[in-house]
């Protein structure tokens, strides 16, 4: 990926300058030690200014509703101690100017504000933006004493620069690098980012694909005499879409500065996020699994009920030939023709012997009964844990796999004391197939969803035959039916959307939503259903 360099940085400084400038700084959140969240409101409106200094995705923009949902931003109930000190000297303060320090990735917002003695003061907001470097400085600017720091920077972190409340503040050393604006030699692209200020690997790159003369280069890092034209490429992006090969253009520096990091962030949280789930899931369906496989080896080891039945009928049919209070009788079995020996206890009678084998029948039968009972509800549930497992797989969104989260807290796969947010309700996704509203379950809940409140009668379920996947639902109007060709492309997303989507072929069933039902105290998601119809798909 890029990481945000100084040319991406003074366009976007450039391109918001004026928002900044004498609006107001109505609210200050920092959801993390690294992240930062400031309400700025001016004559234009009200904006959100993101500010991030992680190492790997370092960067400033205004956010949108849609990235700030991308981010999975939540906010502390406490905020920290530098968050309540910014609050303090900043909350309610005048914009009074932006800066850029020249070739640096500074951004600098200087606020009026107030002492302790109500005297007027300025206060400058250093935003530095240098990988593993990266902070927010709060300073007075009269004095360039720091009041305070997102982290600090001991003696032992860089015997340079040392970052810390009552210290002096201080630019970071110069790079040693010439500026390419002055100089009118020959271009080795493989070196301007160790021999120029303001070039970066990921600009460097770009001009090295391009070939792009040093002129034109100068432009670009001056940003005289251009034209904005702020694109992404998958892993690249750039303010100059001519630089590269398939732009998607942007509407401006910011959109494109906040719609590709927060969708690196999306990236990297979904990420977590499934380790997360799967470290919660994985170990109980584990578990689960073992203990199945004892339950099923006690039930293959369990002696046949009707064997205790048996004897204790033949001892009944012979009280009369033999004695009482003897180790053993041996009777014929007239259904298999065959003579059986039968341990007998010598301390009793013949009918209390029969008795006893009753009661072992009746037992045992029973014990059986229980056992069958035990393996089918952790069949079901193995079931069940291995859909969580496949819903977290093809889950692409932080929403839903929030959704996940919480239906595990429900069903007590986590125990959690806190009050925890309850997430926002996830669209089902829906999509045309030759005319017809298609839907498509990505978690239980969204499987749910679509039997309980999406469906009606008529419409058409399909699911992928006795392995996990999502719930399809083909809404068929009163006026339309579904050709054959409709019916075999939602068998198809069947199948895309399961555990078999890797394999050659699998069955997909289909049937009326009037014959799936929802058996009571079952798992969320689980169906039963009747007059489906079965097709192959490759």
């Amino acid at each position: 990926m890029f990481t945000l360099d100084y040319i991406t940085l003074k366009a976007f400084f450039l391109e918001n300058k004026e928002f900044f400038e004498n609006a107001r700084l109505q609210k200050i959140q920092q959801p993390t030690r690294r992240e930062f969240i400031f309400t700025i409101r001016n004559k234009q409106g009200t904006k959100k200014l993101y500010i991030n200094i992680d190492p790997q995705i370092y960067h400033i923009c205004f956010m949108s509703d849609d990235t700030y949902e991308k981010r999975g931003i939540t906010i502390p109930q406490k905020p920290p101690m530098f968050c309540m000190l910014l609050r303090k000297y900043l909350e309610s303060s005048r914009i009074t100017k932006v800066c850029l320090p020249h070739y640096e990735r500074i951004f600098e917002i200087y606020f009026d504000s107030y002492n302790e003695l109500n005297e007027k003061i300025t206060l400058c907001l250093a935003i530095e933006l240098m990988g593993k470097y990266s902070n927010v400085i709060l300073y007075n600017t009269d004095t360039k004493v720091i009041l305070g720091c997102a982290h600090n920077v001991g003696s032992e972190k860089s015997r340079e620069r040392e970052l810390a409340g009552t210290l002096p503040y201080v630019y970071p050393s110069k790079q040693n690098k010439s500026d390419i604006l002055r100089y009118f030699g020959k271009l080795d692209y493989d070196e301007l980012n160790e021999y120029f200020l303001g070039i970066s690997q990921s600009y460097q790159e770009l001009f090295k694909e391009n070939n792009t003369e040093l002129e034109t280069i100068k432009d670009y890092i001056e940003q005289k005499n251009v034209v904005y034209s702020p694109a992404i490429e998958g892993t690249k992006f750039s303010v100059y879409a001519e630089l590269l090969k398939s732009p998607v253009l942007q509407n401006s520096v910011n959109d494109m500065i906040d719609n590709y990091f927060s969708d690196w962030q999306e990236k990297i949280l979904i990420r977590a996020f499934k380790l997360k789930l799967r470290n919660i899931v994985s170990p109980k369906l584990k578990r689960l699994k073992t203990s199945l496989g004892k339950l099923e080896q006690q039930l293959r080891k369990k002696t046949s009920a009707t064997k205790f039945k048996q004897y204790a009928d033949l001892i009944m049919s012979n009280l009369y030939n033999n004695k009482d209070y003897i180790k053993e009788i041996t009777v014929t079995d007239w259904e298999s023709e065959t003579d059986i020996r039968i341990p007998l206890d010598k301390k009793i009678t013949l009918r209390e012997n029969a008795q006893i084998y009753y009661k072992k029948f009746s037992n045992s039968k029973n014990d059986k009964e229980k056992l069958i009972n035990l393996i089918d509800e952790d069949k079901l549930y193995v079931e069940y844990l291995e859909q969580l497992i496949f819903s977290i797989e093809v889950s692409n969104d932080i929403l839903s796999l929030k959704e996940i989260l919480l239906e595990c807290r429900e069903n007590n796969l986590i125990q959690n004391s806190k009050a925890q947010e309850k997430p926002k309700n996830v669209e089902v996704e829906k999509i045309d197939i030759n005319g017809f509203e298609v839907y498509i379950g990505k978690n239980n809940k969204q499987n749910d969803k679509i039997i309980s409140k999406i469906s009606a009668p008529d419409d058409i379920w399909f699911h992928v035959q006795n392995n996990t996947g999502s719930h399809i639902l083909l809404k068929v109007p009163n006026d339309k039916t579904p050709d054959d060709k409709t019916i075999f492309e939602c068998c198809k997303l069947a199948k895309k959307y399961s555990s078999t989507a890797n394999s050659g072929k699998a069955g997909v069933i289909y049937t009326k939503r009037k014959y799936i039902k929802k058996p009571p105290k079952a798992n969320l998601g689980y169906v039963t259903y009747k007059n489906e119809s079965e097709i192959i798909v490759e």
